[in-house]
């Protein structure tokens, strides 16, 4: 079933997914939980041209978070913009859809 929905596009595999009643493949629920038992968390760098997922340990401090990807940002640490527990939801496709953070929160996304 796995290696059906990877020679689907997305929409078919969606369909493909309800009708097994299931909302996420095998994979995302193995890599999900795998995230978990590890203690381990996503998080995002967005700007004009990019957006960049980096995983951390659950618990680290943003200046902490910030040095996963330069220690330099560590150091030079001044602020974050936060959304907690990513209680902003906004789907991947609905956020590169909208061009931006911004465009994606003034749509109310």
């Amino acid at each position: 079933v796995e290696a059906e929905l990877t020679e689907l596009a997305q929409e078919e595999r969606i369909e493909f997914l309800k009708s097994l009643g299931v909302s996420e493949s095998g994979l995302g629920n193995l890599i999900r939980a795998t995230y978990k038992l590890l203690g381990l968390r996503t998080y995002f760098t967005s700007g004009e041209k990019e957006t960049k997922a980096w995983t951390i340990i659950a618990g680290m401090t943003a200046p902490q978070a910030a040095g996963v990807i330069h220690s330099d940002f560590e150091k030079g640490f001044i602020r974050a913009e936060t959304m907690v527990g990513l209680i902003w939801q906004v789907s991947y496709d609905d956020f590169v859809a909208a061009g931006s953070l911004a465009a994606a929160r003034e749509k109310g996304l």
